[in-house]
């Protein structure tokens, strides 16, 4: 099983990225994959989640209207278009494998990606 972050980088406040996460090794329809972030010296949350039983999406009250999560099936890969980004979106930005309804707590996603640092500027 891997999954592998990519897009990630610097930007200014208010600018855009579109983050990456390709999946491989499972049957990528039988699992959710959820975007979770770290910013230095906080707790790991979740940013947001794409179920693969109904494609119902789920996004932290924090990042709606801003973010878009979606699927790509043939590719195996997840994609979050991250708009109007804004300083406190700054820090590590994971993929994680989860139970397919999407619902499940950090504690159920069992594979993790490696990251990709997000930085923003003021």
């Amino acid at each position: 099983v891997q999954l592998v972050e990519s897009g990630g980088g610097l930007v200014q406040a208010g600018g855009s990225l579109r983050l990456s996460c390709a999946a491989s090794g499972f049957t990528f329809d039988d699992y959710a994959i959820a975007w979770f972030r770290q910013a230095p010296g906080k707790e790991r949350e979740e940013v947001s989640c794409i179920s693969s039983l109904d494609g119902s999406e789920y996004y932290a009250n924090s990042v709606k209207g801003r973010f878009t999560i979606s699927s790509d099936n043939a590719k195996n890969t997840v994609y979050l278009q991250m708009n109007s980004l804004k300083p406190e979106d700054t820090g590590v930005y994971y993929c994680a494998r989860g139970p397919p309804d999407g619902l499940g707590s950090l504690y159920e996603y069992d594979y993790w990606g490696q990251g990709t640092q997000v930085t923003v500027s003021s």
